[in-house]
C-alpha cells in the first residue's frame, strides 16, 4: 500500500464527513425541535440514546445496501411526517393563535419526572426514526463515494471491500457526532430567541420538500428526473431558501431577556 493508495483512502474519507456535516445541519435542527420539550438532562439522554441507536442501524444498513435502495417508501413517510409538524405548528400559532410551546414550558416547570418520562423514550424513538430516513442518503452517497476506491486484501463485510466499509463507517459515525453536537447547539439557541421558532418549523417543511423530491425521482417512482435531486439547479434553490429563512428567522427574532435577580430583593 503506497502513499497514492493511503491520499486516495483519505481524501474519500474527509469528502463523507464534509458531506455528513452538510447534512447534519437540517437533520440537527429536526432533532432540536423533536427534543425540546424534555427537561435539559433529558434533553442529551434523547439525543445519545436516538442517536446511539441510529448508529447501529446505519452499521447493520451497509450489510443490506443492495436493499435500502429500493426503499422509497421510508423517505416517503419521513417526508410527510416532517411536513405535518411543520403546518401542525405554524397552523395552530398563526392561523389559530395559539402558542405551541405553553405546553411544554408548562411541564418544565412543573419539573415532573413522572410526566416528563412519559415522553422520554417515545422522543428517543422519533430521533432514532428520523435519523434512519435521514441516513438512507447519506449511506448511499458514501457508498457511491467509496465505489471508486481501489480494492484492498482485506476479507470483505458484506458486499464490501473491507478497508472501503471501513472508510464509510469511520465517516457514518462522524455523521452522528456532528449531529449530536450540532443538535444540543441548536437547542440552546431555540431556547434562547424562541422567536425564531417558527422559522425553524418552516425549514422542517422545506427539509421535508427536500425528502419529497428524493422519493419523486426514485427510479421506481420517477415523476420527474431522476438525476434532479443532485442537480445544481436544485442545490442551489434547496440552500438558498433554507438560508434565506434562517437568516429571515434570525434577524426579526429578538434574543429572551432573563431578568437578572434584584439583589434588594433578595435581601429582604
Amino acid at each position: 500500500m503506497d502513499f497514492g493508495f493511503w491520499l486516495e483512502y483519505s481524501w474519500v474519507f474527509l469528502v463523507i464527513i464534509g458531506l455528513e456535516g452538510i447534512l447534519a445541519a437540517d437533520n440537527a435542527l429536526v432533532m432540536a425541535l423533536m427534543v425540546k420539550h424534555l427537561p435539559d438532562k433529558q434533553q442529551r439522554r434523547a439525543l445519545l440514546y436516538g442517536l446511539g441507536g441510529a448508529f447501529v442501524f446505519r452499521f447493520i444498513s451497509l450489510f443490506l445496501i443492495s436493499f435500502l435502495v429500493h426503499i422509497w417508501q421510508v423517505q416517503a413517510l419521513g417526508a410527510a411526517y416532517l411536513l405535518y409538524i411543520s403546518i401542525k405548528f405554524l397552523v395552530k400559532k398563526h392561523l389559530l393563535n395559539k402558542d405551541p410551546g405553553e405546553d411544554e414550558e408548562k411541564g418544565k416547570e412543573q419539573g415532573s419526572e413522572q410526566v416528563s418520562s412519559k415522553g422520554f423514550w417515545k422522543t428517543v424513538l422519533k430521533v432514532e426514526l428520523t435519523d434512519i430516513v435521514f441516513a438512507i442518503d447519506s449511506i448511499l452517497a458514501a457508498v457511491a463515494l467509496a465505489s471508486s476506491l481501489p480494492e484492498t486484501s482485506l476479507p470483505k463485510v458484506g458486499d464490501l471491500d473491507g478497508a472501503k466499509f471501513g472508510v464509510i463507517l469511520a465517516g457514518g459515525l462522524a455523521g452522528v457526532i456532528l449531529i449530536r453536537v450540532a443538535a444540543s447547539y441548536f437547542v440552546k439557541i431555540l431556547q434562547e430567541k424562541k422567536g425564531l421558532q417558527s422559522a425553524a418549523y418552516i425549514i422542517v417543511g422545506w427539509v421535508g420538500v427536500k425528502l419529497l423530491v428524493h422519493v419523486l425521482a426514485h427510479k421506481d417512482v420517477q415523476m420527474i428526473p431522476k438525476h434532479f435531486p443532485e442537480s445544481i439547479t436544485w442545490q442551489v434553490i434547496f440552500w438558498t431558501v433554507l438560508l434565506a429563512t434562517a437568516l429571515i428567522g434570525w434577524f426579526s427574532s429578538p434574543r429572551e431577556q432573563h431578568e437578572e435577580p434584584n439583589p434588594y430583593d433578595m435581601q429582604k
